[in-house]
């Protein structure tokens, strides 16, 4: 029987800060339930809400931290590892910028640096199997993101050695989230290796098609690279573990258009925008997950170039709560059917 997708949700990262009520898990759970939210996503990385050593290793604390969110009627919906998942495969043109993931004593030492990254992503999964979770979102990092365009000529066999390396790294991990029960949905996304589905196919493929490799759903990333974020959901439907629901518009010019010529986000053709606000066809995306049965939660990732968050946040439950289907139970002509009779149907085609 179909089900219904979950939701709303909200992802916290985008909201974690040190003013209440941003800062605490009681009080920032409690403010997301204000706004009409039923889930939560959590950073794993945010030690303001969340103890990543400490939930990988007890599943009491797992249990009081559940508790906690539930007595607010908030769910924890998925673990994100969004920064942890980067540092896994760092192309050495982006240490700099990547080291401010990783904590201040493994700065300008990108091994150990990766090697923390990696036991990030473990700790994760059994914090995930603690706290009941299917699923958990990530970053998989980039090798061969700085040579996305071919200018100056790729030599044969570059981005081939990048993808077998990614693959290399994250077998491991994707075996201890196999053996924990919990699939790693990956964002696709600019600035990823992986941020369409050829380059997602390009890893399945070199990890013999991994059943715990999977997709992270967010329409927004697909406006600005003018993919079809429609026929996306028809492709990869069955890969399709966590969905992120945020919009976004792309209106090209004759100054600038996918690239964006180094400006800052108000002055891009490709922007974030606050739900409803960009050029996301959200009912047909909706009606492509009760299409396909998604059995996950709508999750709100705010990102705007204009709007306050705090406005974003309270226009995004009831956006989202709009937008869900509850699928149907029968067909909408069963008024109209008959009880089957085996003899009737052979006599309708004429068949004795």
């Amino acid at each position: 029987m179909p089900t219904n997708l979950q939701g709303p949700a909200i992802f916290l990262a985008q909201f974690a800060g040190d003013q209440a009520p941003f800062n605490s898990w009681p009080a920032i759970t409690k403010w997301a339930a204000s706004l009409g939210y039923r889930g939560v996503q959590v950073p794993s990385g945010d030690k303001r809400f969340f103890d990543l050593d400490a939930a990988a290793s007890s599943q009491q604390y797992c249990d009081d931290f559940a508790g906690v969110a539930r007595d607010n009627g908030i769910a924890i919906t998925e673990l994100s590892t969004h920064l942890q998942g980067q540092l896994v495969a760092v192309h050495p043109a982006y240490d700099g910028a990547f080291d401010a993931f990783a904590p201040e004593t493994l700065r300008g030492r990108p091994a150990e640096r990766q090697a923390w990254a990696v036991d990030q992503m473990l700790k994760a999964a059994q914090a995930s199997k603690h706290l009941g979770l299917s699923a958990s979102i990530s970053f998989p990092g980039a090798l061969a993101w700085p040579f996305l365009y071919p200018w100056p000529q790729r030599p044969a066999g570059l981005v081939e050695t990048a993808f077998d390396e990614l693959a290399k790294r994250w077998k491991p991990i994707l075996d201890a989230y196999d053996a924990a029960g919990v699939d790693i949905a990956f964002e696709l996304h600019p600035g990823e290796d992986l941020h369409d589905g050829v380059s997602f196919d390009m890893l399945l493929q070199r990890v013999d098609g991994h059943r715990r490799l999977n997709i992270a759903y967010d329409p927004s990333h697909f406006v600005l690279q003018q993919l079809d974020y429609l026929q996306f959901i028809d492709l990869y439907h069955e890969r399709i573990k966590v969905f992120h629901v945020k919009d976004a518009e792309f209106r090209p010019n004759g100054r600038q258009g996918v690239y964006g010529g180094f400006q800052p986000w108000v002055d891009r053709a490709g922007r974030f925008r606050s739900l409803g606000d960009g050029q996301v066809d959200f009912k047909a995306v909706f009606s492509k997950m009760a299409q396909y049965d998604f059995k996950g939660w709508a999750v709100l990732e705010w990102e705007c170039c204009l709007k306050h968050p705090e406005q974003g946040a309270a226009e995004g439950a009831p956006f989202i709560r709009d937008h869900i289907i509850r699928v149907t139970e029968r067909a909408f002509d069963d008024f109209a059917g008959a009880e089957t009779d085996p003899a009737q149907l052979r006599r309708m085609l004429g068949l004795q």
